[in-house]
């Protein structure tokens, strides 16, 4: 039952933002008493946070079977996005923000299990980026490993942009085709266009 309720509540969530679905809500949706949510989390906060962290290692887990793929790291970086965006039914914004209103310590926790997580995944795609030609050899891997998550994260800025304006998928895409022009060889550029051709 554990297991069903943060499935449940991580799709509400995702859907509708973390301070909009209620403990009501999720009940009603699982046909089941809220005492019976009760009887396994605390509180909603405790639901919150289980949601969080089982969204994170699923993504976390799929992400660590995309990089042991045999794909070209420029490659590599489209298919991850495209399998991130999918798990967080396209990363729209509002649950994003209201996680960081409402819920900030488990926002904070979660943002420095990401920046790990992805400062990992960056510099293992920027060394396989240089040895393959596709990547400048004069990288400073460490900054930008750090540039890419500041712009992965300032990006899910609402006011920045607004989601209106700019669809979440295009927002992505375009930061990913800006983060490549700006470390790719003449060779990586070929491939990236060949890429976005596609």
């Amino acid at each position: 039952m554990n297991q069903k309720i943060i499935e449940t509540a991580t799709e509400m969530f995702l859907t509708h933002g973390f301070k909009s679905v209620t403990m009501d809500e999720i009940a009603s949706k699982m046909g089941i008493s809220k005492k019976t949510i009760y009887h396994h989390f605390e509180n909603k906060n405790d639901l919150v946070e289980a949601t969080t962290l089982r969204l994170f290692e699923t993504i976390s887990s799929g992400i660590d079977k995309i990089m042991l793929l045999d794909n070209n790291p420029i490659e590599e970086l489209f298919v991850i996005k495209d399998f991130v965006m999918k798990h967080l039914k396209d990363e729209s914004i509002s649950p994003i923000y209201q996680l960081q209103k409402f819920y900030p310590n488990i926002h904070k926790t979660l943002m420095m299990r990401q920046f790990e997580k992805m400062d990992y995944c960056v510099i293992d795609n920027l060394n396989k980026g240089m040895q393959q030609g596709l990547f400048r050899n004069n990288i400073n891997l460490e900054l930008i490993g750090r540039f890419y998550f500041a712009g992965m994260t300032s990006i899910k800025d609402a006011e920045l942009f607004n989601p209106d304006e700019f669809s979440s998928k295009l927002v992505q895409d375009t930061y990913l085709e800006y983060h490549l022009r700006a470390i790719c060889t003449q060779k990586g550029i070929e491939k990236l266009e060949q890429l976005l051709n596609n």
